[in-house]
């Protein structure tokens, strides 16, 4: 999709960053709306009506968290990429279970949190309609036929594998919590190291160097991500 005539809503407290992101983003060809708190942002939000909202979490008057829960309670359903700290795993974790679409975390590249918005606006259209076959680089998975195929050749899996795969096709390109593919495949029953080893058989069997997976890479601290056609930067070595 074109960035012509898509509008972002920036809602940070910070005037540094939110010029950063007006200038990189409108040089995108993104229409950008500013707002430096809850208060302003919910005003906005009724005003600009914008395709996407960039939060972030440490905002002065209510928290990123409050206002992405009050949202999704209101049945808001633009995505929502958040803006966090690399160290701050936790609101990570508990601002994806709460509705976030993705996240980047501070300082972020202008070309990462690009690639961030495009997945993010790509999958809301998406999840109008589940694609019946996924295909990325030598990856290919038939949902319908629940056919996984690599270089053309079959590849096996166990039950629990392809229900990982699944989840992860049917959100491409969005980051799954530990907690969110443990509920949707053992109903929360197990752990999340019982997931890894899974995880990791399931790479043995799909990516060409497991250690340095190309699909399914790891995002510390919070999930799994299955990367599209075209990912945001190659995977760093991940043993996870």
């Amino acid at each position: 999709m074109t960035n012509s005539g898509v509008k972002i809503l920036v809602v940070d407290d910070e005037p540094p960053i939110r010029k950063l992101l007006r200038m990189g983003l409108g040089a995108q060809g993104y229409a950008i709306t500013e707002a430096g708190n809850a208060k302003f942002a919910l005003e906005a939000l009724k005003v600009e009506r914008p395709d996407l909202i960039l939060l972030d979490l440490g905002l002065p008057d209510i928290s990123g968290h409050d206002l992405l829960a009050r949202w999704r309670d209101e049945g808001l359903d633009l995505p929502v990429v958040v803006l966090s700290s690399r160290t701050d795993e936790a609101g990570i974790v508990k601002a994806l279970e709460r509705g976030a679409d993705d996240y980047v975390t501070k300082p972020f590249g202008m070309n990462e949190l690009a690639a961030r918005i495009r997945v993010a606006l790509r999958h809301r259209l998406q999840q109008q309609g589940e694609r019946p076959v996924f295909v990325t680089g030598g990856l290919s998975v038939d949902l319908v036929k629940r056919l996984v195929k690599v270089d053309g050749k079959e590849v096996k899996l166990s039950p629990k594998e392809y229900d990982i795969l699944r989840l992860l096709v049917q959100h491409a390109g969005k980051v799954l919590t530990h907690h969110f593919l443990l509920e949707q495949v053992w109903d929360g029953t197990t752990d999340v190291q019982y997931l890894r080893v899974y995880v990791r058989q399931l790479r043995q069997k799909i990516e060409q160097t497991p250690d340095q997976p190309r699909y399914i890479t790891t995002e510390t601290g919070v999930g799994y991500r299955l990367h599209e056609a075209d990912p945001i930067e190659p995977a760093p070595a991940d043993h996870n």
